[in-house]
């Protein structure tokens, strides 16, 4: 079953949250409903990375390794600009 990895982006604090899901639509709502308790005081939350992968294994992987390098680093390795944000 396909997942997605992705990288959300606070204004209102600043930060990063990283995580992988099966349906980022619906995960996204939670997090900005503030049903997830991690991000709640982070509302709203903009997806500014994404990417797709086959199953949740590889998810898992790909999520520990941006965790691991810092989600600001992640971006920038790949060219990404906050300035866009």
């Amino acid at each position: 079953m396909p997942h997605s990895n992705y990288i959300l982006y606070s204004k209102s604090r600043n930060r990063f949250y990283v995580g992988e899901t099966a349906d980022l639509a619906s995960r996204l709502k939670r997090h900005n409903s503030g049903q997830v308790k991690s991000t709640k005081g982070g509302v709203p939350w903009e997806v500014i990375w994404q990417c797709e992968v086959e199953d949740r294994s590889v998810a898992r992987k790909i999520e520990s390794k941006i965790k691991s390098r810092g989600a600001r680093r992640y971006l920038a390795d790949l060219g990404y600009s906050m300035e866009e944000h």
